[in-house]
């Protein structure tokens, strides 16, 4: 069997129909593929001599992100979005842009929600520390987690309240967004405000956005919301990557008991309704929400844990999907020596 017709496991495509770069030499294969998958290295490296019937071939794993049309700096803009507020997207979105770095992505995170804005906390930054000025006109963003994360939280304190309309909410993400000094990002993950407001129609007028993730409850009313976001982003041509389910399942810490507490099959519904995968189901568990408060998200506190993992899978996941939209024409090159 031939390396190039190795089909990708999360878009169901040749790794030639993608573009994937295959260098062979000896028993040794380099591949490239378009989205981070750092921590697949030995699964696919089993896959590989399963498919080849080579035990001996040896994978080297490498990350090569498709051309964007983000601004300087950015190549990829996601959105990560919820139809109404409580169902875990700011926390979803900074496991997001940590699962992505851990799987060897430069990543940046975007707190858009300017009224109500929490990835200061969610990543451990210190209250009241503020990001440089270079030149006396950009901020330089602060690195938590091996991250780069530019939030209002940073420039105001705890108790001040966002009293704004909605023009000067628009410019004050646009200036977060355009006065950010990024440096050198494969994703930008933007934690977006809860709703189909001011925030979302600035994002998609202004801003090359590449793709968006809904995230979910399996509950009914949930699922009203999170369809008119994902209508959302199709009128202004926006791709939804897939759709993430927040508190599918409670386990019971003390009988182990698993209980469909907010119901069962929502977020499967949506993601089939509207042909977009279900990147994750997670948990209802107080871990989550325990290691967020206290600036130590999931991906970052237990890298290894099942949640983590999760996470990890539904970051690489809906990077594939962007790979996918800009592999129209393969470029893959197989060589041996």
């Amino acid at each position: 069997m031939k390396l190039e017709d190795f089909v990708d496991p999360y878009l169901h495509k040749s790794w030639a129909e993608l573009g994937a770069r295959i260098l062979a030499s000896g028993n040794t294969v380099a591949v490239t593929l378009g989205y981070p998958a750092a921590g697949l290295r030995d699964d696919y490296q089993a896959r590989l001599r399963e498919f080849t019937g080579s035990a001996e071939l040896k994978l080297d794993l490498h990350f090569a992100p498709p051309k964007g049309r983000g601004v300087p700096q950015i190549r990829h803009i996601i959105a990560v979005a919820s139809g109404k507020g409580g169902v875990g997207k700011s926390t979803t979105a900074v496991n997001l842009a940590l699962a992505l770095n851990a799987e060897g992505a430069k990543v940046g995170l975007l707190d858009a929600d300017i009224y109500g804005p929490s990835q200061g906390m969610m990543l451990g930054v210190a209250s009241g520390r503020k990001p440089e000025i270079k030149d006396e006109k950009t901020f330089v963003p602060i690195k938590a987690h091996g991250i780069q994360a530019m939030s209002m939280s940073f420039l105001v304190t705890e108790n001040t309240p966002m009293v704004w309309r909605g023009p000067m909410v628009s410019g004050a993400l646009q200036q977060l967004l355009g006065q950010t000094d990024w440096h050198d990002l494969d994703y930008l993950i933007v934690d977006m405000p809860p709703g189909t407001g001011d925030i979302q129609l600035t994002l998609s007028q202004k801003v090359p956005v590449a793709g968006a993730v809904i995230v979910t409850t399996p509950q009914d009313i949930a699922l009203l919301d999170a369809r008119k976001g994902i209508e959302m982003f199709r009128k202004v041509d926006i791709p939804v990557l897939g759709v993430i389910e927040n508190m599918s399942t409670f386990c019971c810490p003390n009988c182990g008991v698993e209980s469909p507490v907010f119901g069962t099959g929502g977020g499967e519904r949506i993601a089939r309704e509207f042909a977009t995968p279900l990147l994750a189901q997670l948990p209802l568990a107080m871990s989550i929400r325990e290691q967020a408060d206290g600036g130590l998200p999931t991906v970052a506190a237990q890298p290894d844990g099942d949640i983590a993992l999760r996470y990890r899978d539904a970051a690489r996941h809906m990077a594939a999907r962007l790979w996918a939209q800009s592999a129209a024409v393969p470029t893959i090159s197989v060589a041996d020596d």
